[in-house]
């Protein structure tokens, strides 16, 4: 029969077996504290993209991207894009391709020195079920550019005697926006490929050129730049010129359109 004292050890034991019982539990599933913790995704990639375009470097352009992953369909990435001061890529296909035969325009392809550098911050919205950062997606975007030629040659004459050179300098700024669409695999757990497929933009450039002769130009050699200037067209932009004794100028303002594409290769972390 049980008495008061036998009762008061049956509750003791059952409370120390049933703490152990839950500490042993706890101890299993890794919480010590008897609070539950929610298991942490490891499915889940990493939300920080680092990126290098592998098609814009066989262009003599070395760009790159950062990519913080916001939520499930949405991202924001920023890239920097710049090319040092070079001739141009492919010349001898740019010549090739405009049949280019005047001494004129081989001389100036050949000699030309272009550099440029971009700044294109983005928004992504993934379509698809994975997201963070994975599958197909639109990505409306903005950029900011600038353009710089050095030693542009623009033959000229008075008529009489040999004809001389003036080279142009100066720089084209333009600021555009556009859309692109395009598609990100993971590559394994850190690293990824991002496919830009095509993207476009349309905005406004402004810039100048400038000469300064050695010698003041005559009014004969000041008609044949202008002549020579009046016959260059751009794909894009308006092209205008100024023409003086002491200086030439080629003046671009107007609209402006590009568009981008690549592959690069990031790691996730």
């Amino acid at each position: 029969m049980l008495n008061r004292k036998s009762i008061l050890v049956l509750l003791i034991a059952f409370s120390t077996s049933t703490l152990y019982a839950q500490n042993t539990l706890d101890a299993a599933s890794g919480n010590s504290t008897g609070k539950s913790k929610p298991a942490k995704n490891s499915s889940k990639p990493g939300m920080n993209i680092v990126k290098f375009n592998l098609f814009s470097a066989g262009l003599k352009n070395y760009s790159f991207q950062y990519e913080r992953v916001v939520t499930k369909h949405i991202s924001l990435a920023l890239g920097f894009r710049t090319m040092p001061s070079t001739g141009i890529p492919f010349s001898s296909a740019i010549k090739n391709a405009a049949d280019a035969t005047d001494p004129n325009t081989i001389n100036m392809i050949d000699n030309l020195r272009l550099k440029n550098t971009a700044i294109t911050p983005e928004i992504r919205f993934y379509t698809g079920r994975k997201g963070y950062g994975r599958g197909f997606y639109f990505a409306p975007y903005y950029r900011y550019a600038s353009f710089s030629a050095d030693n542009v040659p623009v033959e000229y004459s008075s008529g009489t005697g040999p004809s001389k050179t003036l080279n142009l300098m100066g720089n084209i700024k333009t600021n555009a926006a556009g859309l692109m669409i395009g598609a990100q695999w993971n590559l394994g757990k850190y690293v990824s490929l991002d496919w830009w497929i095509l993207g476009a933009h349309y905005g406004s450039g402004k810039g100048t050129l400038n000469g300064i002769p050695s010698a003041p130009l005559s009014t004969a050699e000041q008609n044949d730049i202008k002549q020579t200037l009046d016959d260059i067209s751009l794909p894009v932009g308006n092209v205008s010129n100024e023409v003086t004794a002491n200086s030439v100028k080629l003046i671009v303002d107007g609209p402006w359109a590009g568009i981008r594409g690549g592959l690069t290769l990031g790691i996730r972390f």
